[in-house]
């Protein structure tokens, strides 16, 4: 037996939204002890340069790896996969496996032959990074594809503004818009929004496929574990392990928003 398929799973976000990425994990390799990082000392990525967002994954990965141990890593943030994976996946080539919120989900979208009109929805900085667009155009050009940033969402599920009028009206807002019109599917291109899929998808009557990057993501990182070997086939349990850069009242608080209960945050500055 490889000893690496009892170590840890690391995961990392710029902040706390990629706990919905955490949690989707656990619930496909309920077997797996995970190990997350969120840079809530740097938050948000969005508006950092390339080099800045590729230096603090790099630091990130390395605690991962060197002190955690981490057999594997996903990069739970649509900014920092976009800027820093490549980077990432060549710093690391041989070591590990490196795994992305982006192109999992990219490759569910062209392989699935009922996706003819997508939309995307994210925040103003993924949207302005072209980096689904250039992706689905490039590897399935008679895709047509609509875009649209939603900046008030991350923010209003932050504040835990779910399930209620504010939240309604501003869903019914952004996707009312004339670009997403006449859509058959929609992604949800940032980690938080899978907190507010079920009110998405109300509001298409479910009548459109709506794409949970969160559970895409974590059935891609299943396979890749399978196919690398590295599943924990031992059952004792270990507790999942939670750490900030910055830890804050607030930031303790607002975990029970994205990981359904409320979790112990430990602070590793970086």
């Amino acid at each position: 037996m490889d000893a690496r398929q009892e170590y840890p799973i690391g995961i990392f976000d710029s902040g706390i939204g990629g706990l919905t990425v955490a949690t989707a994990i656990s619930k496909v390799l309920p077997d797996e002890q995970l190990v997350y990082f969120g840079d809530t000392a740097h938050l948000p990525y969005g508006d950092k340069s390339l080099g800045l967002i590729q230096e603090y994954s790099i630091k990130i990965a390395k605690f991962l790896i060197e002190v955690k141990n981490c057999k594997a890593i996903v990069i739970a943030c649509n900014t920092a996969s976009a800027a820093a994976y490549s980077f990432l996946r060549d710093e690391l080539k041989g070591k590990l496996p490196v795994i992305n919120v982006i192109d999992p989900m990219v490759e569910f979208v062209i392989q699935n032959p009922n996706i003819h009109h997508v939309g995307i929805i994210a925040t103003k900085t993924t949207i302005a990074s072209g980096v689904y667009q250039e992706k689905l155009s490039r590897r399935k050009s008679d895709l047509i594809y609509s875009t649209l940033a939603t900046p008030l969402l991350a923010p209003m599920i932050e504040e835990g503004f779910i399930h209620n009028s504010i939240s309604q009206s501003v869903l019914h807002e952004y996707l009312g818009h004339h670009e997403l019109q006449d859509i058959d599917s929609l992604v949800l291109a940032c980690t938080h929004y899978p907190l507010i899929k079920k009110e998405i998808s109300d509001y298409y009557q479910d009548k459109i496929l709506i794409l949970d990057s969160a559970e895409i993501v974590a059935a891609k990182l299943k396979m890749i574990m399978q196919k690398e070997q590295l599943l924990n086939n031992n059952k004792i349990h270990k507790e999942h392990q939670f750490y900030v850069s910055d830890l804050t009242t607030s930031f303790q608080e607002t975990t029970k928003v994205f990981y359904g209960q409320r979790i112990a945050l430990r602070e590793k500055k970086l």
